[in-house]
């Protein structure tokens, strides 16, 4: 019979330390879930332990072949070239060892369902839906396609669903921000908001959301504003991830490319195409993961195939 491929989840790192075992602590869940699959987690950056030893871990539990899953909802700079990169350098340090490597987590319908139940937890019973609008608060990234990814979120999580409306703002790195985008749901008529974080777990950044919304409900005594919580480790995650790896050993990987800013020129963005890809570390807080320039030249070619 032949041995699955081992499971490695990525995930981001955070300076937070609630944040960082929320991660590691969900990476534990899978391997009970699956208790006859090898599974390891690592980061990028900023939390232990890192993604290099996580692929040792596994090295030294006798695996040979992996499939990689990126624990983030957008493809940013992240999942398209700093994943990607470490792979590469962590298989050429491991001779013999074979990866795929899967796709992003969102927007799923699954996650839907859970940040819809976020929102019920948050609102008052009382409230109608048609007077609820919500403003959907992602990280944020240089890159315009990953962003563009959060408003499809928004907007899947709008449909059929009855709310007044489904806004869209970030906490770093791209506009709207978090005041900027409560005062779009002023000015369209908001009178009850709802400010739901795009995030998989608690955070500095979910954290910023929180007080940056508390900070604005204050100033706007005349709307009712309410923040609602992360996804956090639910069932519907733990079985997306899973899915996730699914598609990666099957070699269904649906990768986004038709507006990846690696790929195609978008206006002012032309100087990304074809980059060389460079795993890197980035000395600065949750807030500015996606800063630097991501290339996708080499990227690319290890994100479908090894």
């Amino acid at each position: 019979m032949t041995t699955p491929p081992a499971l490695l989840i990525a995930g981001h790192g955070t300076r937070d330390d609630a944040g960082a075992e929320a991660f590691r602590a969900f990476v534990r869940e899978l391997g009970r879930r699956r208790p006859g699959l090898p599974v390891a987690g690592g980061f990028i950056e900023l939390s232990p332990p890192p993604l290099g030893e996580a692929v040792a871990e596994l090295v030294e539990r006798r695996v040979r072949r992996f499939a990689a899953v990126p624990l983030m909802l957008v493809s940013a700079g992240h999942a398209k070239g700093d994943i990607p990169a470490a792979l590469a350098r962590e298989k050429e340090r491991h001779p013999g060892v074979s990866y795929t490597y899967g796709r992003p987590l969102g927007p799923h319908p699954a996650l839907l369902r859970v940040l819809e139940r976020r929102l019920a937890e948050a609102v008052d019973p009382s409230w109608d839906p048609a007077e609820v609008t919500v403003l959907l608060v992602g990280r944020g990234s240089t890159d315009p396609d990953a962003n563009a990814e959060v408003f499809k979120a928004a907007r899947l999580l709008w449909e059929g669903r009855g709310y007044a409306g489904v806004e869209t703002a970030f906490v770093s790195l791209a506009k709207p921000d978090v005041p900027g985008g409560l005062d779009r749901c002023a000015r369209l008529g908001a009178r009850r908001i709802v400010v739901l974080p795009y995030f998989l777990f608690t955070g500095i950044l979910p954290d910023r959301v929180r007080t940056q919304t508390e900070e604005w409900a204050a100033a706007h005594p005349d709307a009712e504003v309410r923040s609602a919580d992360v996804i956090g480790p639910e069932p519907e995650l733990l079985d997306l991830v899973l899915e996730r790896y699914e598609e990666a050993v099957k070699g269904d990987l649906r990768m986004n490319c038709d507006s990846c800013v690696y790929r195609i020129a978008l206006p002012g963005f032309e100087d990304k195409v074809g980059l060389p890809q460079q795993p890197h570390f980035h000395p600065d807080d949750d807030g500015h993961h996606d800063g630097h320039h991501h290339g996708h030249g080499h990227a690319h070619a290890h994100s479908h195939a090894h």
